[in-house]
């Protein structure tokens, strides 16, 4: 055994999937680790790596075999997954013995749950594999419940009822498990992430005790996770890293300057704020029928819609709606939600936006598309009170009147005032998790205590 440089300092590389919504929260709970003393590295692929900046973590390229085009690249997901995992198991391995005569060898490897297999490469060389849980606590016990095998496909009864959650109907299960064969490279995916969960030395989920704790608790023997969520920066929440007011994450390029200064001439609680992220295309007549119920009201809005998606837009929506709204090609939705003036989230519930309108304490309008995000819609409207969720017709469409209709509710109807209140005690409840003290905030306590000791016991030598 080689001697090596002596330091206390644990190093771990955080290891996302290389889309919008997993390097956020990866990368955030990176930093989350480095300001409590932690040396933290982001391995991501070379495609992506120029667009992450974050002070005090390292950036690492690493490949998927598509360097130059990352995903647009592969013929499809199964073949982008197979590619990742050849060519990122090989360019993880380099990167562990890069550091491994240095002053900071890496102690862990936190990696997505998408990548099982990174916590094989991990164990190769005797280092410590942590999987990173993307998802829900709840969507996870679904899919741990499936892996298990004491839920089969495809599920064809109603409502579904599991220990510790609430009974699904149809329009509330994630929609891989209701039509298995639909996306079967997803269904695939979301299935591995448990192939080998129970050789991993920690397990994490992007959420917290008193959100999902009981969620949690339900599946705790297949899927011991630990929450230590939101992964929202800090100045949403305590406070406590400096300067962190931005995940330092963007494929995209923001325009938060233009939409802070059309948020500032509007009365507070006005604006409706639309976005449905980074993946989702809506059909054209779907983006028709929003159009037309915003055209219809006399609602602000702020709705973000990419350059690509613009011309399923009505040809006269623009013009008809200038006074009142802005339409955006992208923007830094944390600071629109923090803005006063902003009413309501009408989201499409992906989990990360779930938790950012929660941790703000903006009520929500639900208009879900796919997977995960028909389960994150039940809970924004039935179990935590914050929203509610638009009804589609017969063709999977959300039509006009529908959308009106939710729109005035969360801004002015009846129950509006105790979604607010919900919203302001989920916001509260967030940060506490995250502050000083708090469930989240303890548990990544122990984590870095944990590393600390095992690093301890390794005396600082090199593994041959």
């Amino acid at each position: 055994m080689e001697e090596m440089p002596t330091t206390t300092i644990p190093h771990i590389v955080v290891l996302p999937y290389p889309g919008q919504g997993h390097i956020n929260p990866l990368l955030q709970f990176a930093k989350r680790l480095a300001s409590k003393g932690v040396k933290a590295t982001i391995a991501t692929t070379r495609y992506t790596v120029g667009s992450i900046q974050a002070a005090g973590i390292t950036v690492e390229p690493i490949s998927d075999g598509y360097d130059h085009g990352g995903f647009t690249q592969a013929q499809n997901e199964d073949a982008y997954l197979k590619s990742f995992k050849h060519n990122g198991t090989k360019t993880l391995s380099q990167l562990i013995k890069k550091y491994r005569n240095t002053s900071f060898p890496i102690t862990c490897i936190v990696y997505d749950s998408f990548f099982p297999w990174a916590l094989d490469v991990a164990h190769q060389h005797a280092i410590l594999g942590a999987s990173f849980f993307t998802n829900s606590a709840t969507v996870c016990a679904i899919f741990s419940h499936i892996h298990d095998g004491t839920l089969a496909l495809p599920v064809d009864f109603e409502p579904l009822v599991l220990p510790g959650l609430p009974p699904l109907k149809g329009c509330d299960v994630p929609g891989f498990i209701k039509a298995p064969e639909s996306y079967p490279a997803y269904l695939a995916m979301k299935l591995s992430q448990f192939s080998n969960l129970d050789e991993a030395d920690f397990v994490f989920g992007n959420s917290f005790q008193e959100l999902e704790g009981e969620e949690a608790k339900s599946v705790a023997k297949s899927w011991p996770a630990k929450l230590i969520g939101p992964t929202v920066p800090s100045y949403y929440l305590d406070g406590r890293i400096e300067g962190d007011k931005g995940y330092g994450a963007s494929l995209w390029k923001p325009l938060s300057d233009h939409c802070a200064k059309w948020l500032a001439t509007k009365p507070p609680k006005s604006v409706a704020y639309i976005s449905f992220g980074s993946m989702v295309k809506l059909t054209s007549k779907q983006t028709e029928e929003l159009a037309f119920a915003l055209m219809h009201s006399d609602i602000h809005f702020l709705w973000v819609v990419r350059d690509t998606e613009r011309h399923k837009l009505p040809t006269q929506f623009v013009d008809a709606t200038q006074h009142r709204g802005l339409i955006v090609s992208w923007c830094n939705q944390l600071e629109v939600l923090a803005n006063g003036a902003v009413g309501c989230f009408v989201t499409h519930c992906g989990w990360n936006s779930t938790l950012e309108g929660l941790s703000l304490g903006v009520p929500m309008v639900a208009i879900p598309q796919w997977s995960d995000q028909m389960t994150d819609a039940k809970f924004i409207e039935e179990v935590w009170g914050v929203g509610v969720r638009c009804r589609e017709d017969e063709f999977g469409v959300v039509r006009s009147e529908e959308a009106l209709f939710c729109l005035r509710e969360v801004m002015e109807g009846e129950k509006s005032e105790a979604m607010r209140r919900n919203a302001r005690k989920w916001r509260d409840l967030a940060r506490g998790a995250v502050g000083e003290g708090g469930s989240s905030d303890e548990c990544v306590d122990e984590f870095v205590a944990n590393l600390k000791i095992v690093k301890a016991q390794k005396g600082e030598r090199c593994v041959a």
